[in-house]
């Protein structure tokens, strides 16, 4: 058995984008339009890991889709905590559950999927302004 990737239905494929390629930093590894279903898939990957894979479905007919924490969230190790923490916020994404500890910080999706990232290793020691950065939101 081995694993594949997480689908994840999004409303705005642009902003999805934005917020996965172009904040989050990962990799596109392919972008297939299906006019016969209506719909497009975008499957992205970690730098250097193309192995665990988010698949973006975006279905050309606008639907609604109820969030749930029942989701739980998709989890991302990074090399520089604070560094990508940084880049998310230059990028407009608010920090829902800043890295205080040097360890772990929670974003969200333009979708509302939560997102963790944890520091890959040993833990950055506590820095600013992130260890008085309050939470924001639920993670």
């Amino acid at each position: 058995m081995k694993y594949l990737h997480t689908m994840v239905r999004v409303t705005d494929l642009e902003a999805s984008l934005r917020f996965y390629r172009d904040a989050l930093g990962l990799d596109v590894l392919s972008h297939k339009e299906v006019p016969t279903g209506r719909y497009t898939l975008v499957f992205l990957a970690a730098p250097g890991d193309h192995q665990a894979q988010i698949e973006l479905t975006f279905n050309w007919d606008p639907e609604v889709y109820g969030g749930g924490r029942n989701f739980g969230h998709v989890a991302y190790a990074v090399d520089d905590i604070y560094a990508t923490c940084q880049r998310l916020v230059d990028h407009g994404v608010t920090i829902s559950r800043p890295p205080r500890d040097g360890r772990m910080a929670f974003v969200r999706s333009p979708d509302n999927i939560s997102i963790e990232l944890l520091q890959a290793g040993t833990p950055l020691a506590p820095a600013e302004p992130w260890a008085s950065m309050p939470n924001v939101g639920a993670w």
